[in-house]
């Protein structure tokens, strides 16, 4: 009795591992693979086949291997690099590769992963960059010329990709720009520029202003020529008529008009405290003495 106790533990322990190794080969049997993966499923490191259906799929456990490969497009962004373009101009442009794995196992045997498809990648783009950039102006790559550039760089980039199983999408240029040794000077030069143009502007301000002054000026003393002809043609003529006027009137009854002259001139000369010295028979005083005596009647 004691003995057969002993042996049901044991046989239990032993269910116990057949089933845990069981499951261990069945998990490395199954390959699961999704929609944004595929596979190569190697064996001691040879091919055996691709699965590029997502589910699950069998292989042999522990002796077969999956290596799994991103089916969605990837991005490689590279690092800044200086080119010479045709006008001699030096150029920092960075550069972004869009691209996906079309052919697993030649992606898998020539670059293996990402990384390595990155560096190839990065070596094709730059060296078809440098090409294109050494026949184009630095100012037709940043502004007309700039798409069929990419253009070109990407057909050629695609055409020698294919040796690696990558297809490339599509190169863009993120940014391109000119060395920061040479920054400085361009915006010296840029600033140097700006302000000789703002000096020209400014002196052909002043002149534009010193003429439209002189002509002001112009037009100000021909008016005022023009008014002070008129005033006194004017005042010639007010004084022509009151000359006349006057005339007129003292050809009507002259010791009136003497008187009224005479009257007129008191007016302007004497004020209220105004003393004056002068002869009675003077002729000034002739309207403001009495006549002669008449004679004494009683004489």
């Amino acid at each position: 009795m004691k003995t057969q106790a002993n042996r049901l533990p044991f046989a239990l322990v032993v269910a116990i591992v057949v089933i845990a190794l069981a499951g261990i080969v069945a998990t490395q049997a199954i390959v699961i693979v999704d929609e944004t993966n595929q596979a190569i499923v190697t064996q001691f490191g040879e091919y055996r086949r691709t699965i590029n259906e997502a589910g699950m799929h069998f292989k042999l456990p522990l002796v077969q291997k999956a290596n799994f490969l991103e089916r969605r497009m990837l991005s490689s962004d590279a690092l800044s690099q200086e080119y010479l373009t045709l006008d001699k101009k030096r150029a920092v442009v960075d550069h972004v590769t869009r691209w996906r794995i079309a052919d697993p196992l030649q992606f898998f045997v020539t670059v293996r992963t990402e990384m390595g498809a990155q560096a190839r990648l990065d070596d094709i783009v730059g060296s078809e960059l440098r090409r294109q950039l050494a026949v184009h102006n630095l100012e037709n790559v940043i502004a007309d010329d700039r798409e069929p550039i990419m253009e070109v760089i990407a057909k050629s980039s695609r055409e020698e990709a294919k040796r690696f199983g990558i297809h490339v999408v599509d190169v863009r240029i993120k940014r391109a720009d000119l060395p920061p040794a040479v920054q400085q000077s361009v915006f010296q030069r840029m600033e140097a520029e700006r302000k000789r143009e703002s000096s020209r502007y400014r002196a052909e301000g002043e002149e534009r202003g010193a003429l439209i002054r002189a002509e002001a000026e112009r037009e100000r003393t021909v008016i005022l020529a023009d008014a002070q002809e008129a005033a006194q043609t004017l005042r010639g003529e007010g004084d022509a008529q009151a000359i006349a006027i006057y005339a007129e009137a003292f050809n009507q009854d002259p010791e009136f008009y003497a008187f009224t002259r005479r009257l007129e001139a008191y007016d302007k000369l004497l004020g209220e405290k105004d003393i004056l010295v002068l002869d009675s028979d003077s002729d000034f005083f002739k309207y403001l003495v009495s006549h002669q005596r008449r004679p004494d009647r009683r004489n």
